[in-house]
């Protein structure tokens, strides 16, 4: 019997160490991410609306009764009927197949837009937070000159100089879009970079590309996904208050700010020119809002 107790201890032992293998390698941040994000029902709520969003942007050519162009003069401004189930606007044209094809304008400048932040602020941020000294006090300095302009009046003067356009559009939001994630991105490297497992990399003999490639942006990953997440919905109401003064995008490509814009002084007569649209964009807006809250609580460690 006092033979048999450490073989059946280390056999516990062993099964124990069995046992959490498995488990270890079935758990990390993003897998728990997805536990807790499954689990917040506003968050799957937005994300529904914005999946069907997309869906409606994607197929827009076969969802929408009519081509966003065609008019009828012989049934301008009416109200929702069975035949125009959102009414007409002051040229005939059918208001629902114009906010179908706006929503694919909006996703295209929310999703467009957050591309090029990324691709500008995420290596700002990154080489400023690594390399540090006089670069990064230059990198520092810049951003904060950016960072102090007002960002809607400057992308109204980027459009200004640019004219209008949805290309222009992706332009404009992403050159003055950057600034936050790049100081996220920065903040993220600075605490990164002062981890054990860092030192350990840099003793291994590890290149100092390789480290920031491999172990310094995967782990800042989380902040940047979150700040792509809100940056989203206010492109989408950078595109839209652009829409709205007449800086945004062309006619006769429908946009849901263009068309709040063109129709605010119709309100008191045809009203439902300028609440659709407003509620396309509301319902957006609220939609990645409550995504991304979701998103942020779900990547967040020390939420259990």
């Amino acid at each position: 019997m006092a033979l048999s107790t450490p073989a059946s201890g280390t056999d516990a032992g062993a099964l124990a160490a069995a046992g959490a293998r498995p488990a270890a390698r079935g758990t990390s941040l993003w897998r728990d991410g997805v536990r807790r994000l499954l689990r917040n029902r506003l968050a799957m709520a937005g994300g529904l609306v914005i999946v069907l969003l997309c869906l409606i942007a994607i197929f827009a050519n076969v969802l929408a009764p009519l081509p966003y162009t065609k008019t009828n003069f012989g049934r301008l401004n009416e109200p929702p009927s069975q035949d125009y189930p959102l009414g007409t606007d002051a040229l005939g044209r059918d208001l629902l197949s114009r906010m179908i094809y706006g929503a694919r304008v909006s996703m295209l400048v929310g999703l467009g837009a957050q591309v090029i932040v990324v691709l500008i602020g995420v290596p700002i941020g990154a080489l400023s937070g690594y390399v540090g000294g006089r670069l990064d006090l230059v990198l520092t300095r810049f951003v904060d000159v950016m960072y102090a302009f007002p960002r809607l009046l400057f992308v109204i003067l980027v459009m200004s100089m640019l004219g209008a356009g949805l290309l222009n559009i992706f332009i404009a939001i992403g050159l003055t879009g950057w600034v936050g994630i790049a100081r996220q991105t920065r903040a993220q490297v600075l605490a990164i970079k002062e981890k054990e497992y860092m030192d350990a990399a840099r003793a291994l003999g590890v290149g100092a590309g390789r480290r920031l490639a491999r172990h310094v942006l995967p782990n800042a990953l989380t902040p940047i996904v979150v700040s792509v997440t809100f940056g989203i919905p206010e492109a989408i109401f950078t595109e839209a208050a652009l829409s709205f003064i007449g800086v945004g995008i062309n006619p006769p490509t429908p946009s849901w700010g263009q068309m709040v814009g063109e129709s605010q002084q119709y309100i008191r007569s045809y009203w439902h020119l300028c609440v659709f649209p407003s509620i396309a964009i509301a319902v957006t807006m609220l939609s990645f809002t409550f995504f991304g809250d979701g998103v942020r609580d779900a990547l967040d460690p020390k939420l259990k």
